[in-house]
């Protein structure tokens, strides 16, 4: 069995879920955190369910060398394509996925209209209908993938016209819509918040996953006696792609400079 003080691994496409990372540090300071930021194969939200298996695959399995006592998938279209191949895998590990939250913003809309921005894989993907099927049936929920804002994220430039104006053209169809509850369902996302404060009236409510996601962490350490009872270890990262590239974005997203390490590909 894994002792208390063993890490968990959080892992995304890229550096997404650096967002769902601080509110797992924020809610188990605790907990020492790894993170695979899989740079060199973004973005997962254009490949192939069988392309995103393998890579969380090798990374869960680096994980386990590392060993990690849980993994979260801190990544919608990651969770869609292997959350389910990784727990026949590994059972008995706890492992957190990420889901769009379109049961809270279904419960959040007075217009009854929701709308979803996300990747393409994420929106096209069984889960995400499911999701629909389940939560959805009262409101109308109007999706808009979003091609291009993760790569643009991804330099760590948040502010840049270019990201902006590609946002805009994202978000205003869905307020021309009556759209009064916001789900951005793809761990990038979050870091947009500033950027949709601009453009986005006080009215509607903007919503993610990162909170639930940390709260479901500590269910399954909890009922696995796995809870660290520090102090934490310092956060340690990987990445398939310029490991240079991701410590100059780490003080923006991250609002630290820890070190960074080069992932095997």
């Amino acid at each position: 069995m894994a002792e208390r003080s063993a890490p968990v691994g959080v892992m995304d496409s890229g550096v997404g879920g650096l967002s769902v990372l601080a509110e797992i540090q924020r809610l188990l300071p605790n907990e020492t955190l790894l993170y695979v930021a899989d740079c060199g194969h973004i973005p997962y939200g254009e490949k192939s369910p069988d392309y995103i298996r393998e890579r969380c695959r090798h990374i869960a399995g680096f994980f386990h060398e590392q060993g990690a006592k849980a993994m979260v998938l801190a990544c919608n279209t990651a969770t869609v394509a292997a959350v389910a191949d990784l727990r026949e895998l590994y059972p008995g590990w706890p492992l957190v996925g990420m889901e769009p939250a379109v049961k809270p913003a279904a419960a959040a809309t007075r217009s009854g209209v929701v709308g979803v921005l996300a990747t393409t894989g994420t929106l096209q993907s069984a889960k995400f209908a499911a999701l629909l099927d389940r939560f959805a049936n009262d409101v109308q929920v109007i999706t808009q993938p979003c091609p291009g804002l993760v790569e643009l994220i991804e330099t760590g430039d948040l502010t840049s016209p270019a990201l902006r104006q590609l946002l805009q053209g994202y978000v205003q169809p869905l307020l021309a819509a009556g759209c009064d509850t916001l789900i951005l369902g793809c761990t990038h996302y979050p870091f947009l918040r500033p950027l949709l404060a601009g453009m986005v009236p006080d009215h509607v409510a903007v919503i993610d996953t990162g909170a639930a996601v940390a709260r479901q962490l500590r269910r399954l350490l909890g009922a696995n006696d796995l809870l660290a009872e520090g102090p934490a270890g310092a956060a340690r990262f990987w990445t398939s792609a310029d490991p240079e590239t991701l410590r100059r974005i780490l003080p923006v997203l991250w609002h630290k400079s820890d070190d960074v390490q080069s992932f095997a590909l």
